[in-house]
């Protein structure tokens, strides 16, 4: 594995049409910092520009997926710097979690996340917009921000209540206590918890059944279409672009190797990437304001 620009805060290895992205500072338990957040992004513009990447997966390097922001700056950590971001929103520097957070969120490929230990503050948000969680039994969460005298960040106001519920959620945020992978599971935050031995075959096992069997630009389509949804106002809008989709995919290359593969009992061959129909049928996801700093 090698980083993506040589700094060293995460690595990405790409096998077998799957990316794992492995969060690769273990002597400060993959702590979160500003050059993370920028290889993070790196990382997933490069996992979209392949072609042969089918699914992501998102782990940590050593006993932690990642035990939040790296604290080393002592009370100055979360002063807002202009210099740690070259954006603005409504005029103060964009929180470096949420530009992490969003890159994922817009991800063409489906992310899995491998919590492979501790995830906490950030390190439990970032995973938030990615598509399946796993845990290991090892795995324990927080968010913690209250603690710190924070709020949560990287848009966890959005993504965790749509998670987990909003009861669910506040309890987590407002006692700011951290809680183990069993009762991540029951609150459903993760999908799975599995033996710490079995966490990334597990997950790998995952990306090899979308990998091997479905078709690309589908995945990509339906992944934008559920994310965004979301926060339709009522059913009619997921029918509308439900329609527009159908239509389209309908008179595609993929379904017409879906149906001849299912017709004549063979597995499906096919050709069309995730990215010949998500920027054309799908609204950009996350929405963007046109102009940051407004």
């Amino acid at each position: 594995m090698t980083s993506v620009d040589g700094a060293g805060t995460i690595a990405l290895d790409v096998a077998d049409g799957i990316a794992t992205i492995t969060l690769d500072r273990p002597d400060r338990l993959n702590a979160f910092t500003p050059g993370m957040a920028v290889e993070l992004v790196a990382a997933f513009d490069t996992t979209d520009a392949d072609d042969a990447v089918r699914a992501v997966i998102v782990t940590g390097r050593g006993r932690a997926f990642c035990a939040g922001a790296d604290l080393g700056g002592g009370s100055t950590t979360f002063v807002p710097s202009q210099a740690r971001t070259v954006e603005t929103i409504d005029g103060v520097p964009r929180d470096l979690g949420g530009v992490a957070a969003l890159r994922i969120a817009a991800s063409r490929k489906p992310v899995i996340a491998a919590v492979n230990g501790p995830a906490v503050g950030v390190g439990a948000t970032m995973t938030l917009p990615m598509d399946v969680r796993l845990a290991a039994e090892s795995a324990r969460f927080g968010f913690v921000f209250a603690r710190r005298g924070l709020v949560p960040e990287a848009a966890s106001s959005w993504f965790l209540p749509r998670v987990v519920g909003i009861s669910q959620a506040m309890e987590w945020v407002a006692t700011g206590r951290v809680f183990p992978a069993a009762e991540a599971l029951t609150g459903r935050l993760v999908s799975r918890v599995v033996p710490d031995a079995d966490l990334l075959t597990t997950a790998r096992a995952l990306a090899t059944e979308i990998a091997e069997n479905t078709s690309a630009v589908a995945v990509a389509a339906a992944r934008h279409m559920m994310w965004s949804m979301l926060g339709a106002a009522n059913p009619w809008e997921a029918h509308r672009l439900d329609s527009r989709v159908i239509a389209a995919l309908g008179a595609g290359p993929d379904v017409a190797e879906g149906v001849a593969s299912f017709l004549e009992k063979r597995p499906p061959r096919f050709t069309a990437s995730a990215g010949d129909a998500v920027p054309d049928l799908v609204a950009e996801w996350p929405p963007r304001p046109d102009e940051w700093g407004r």
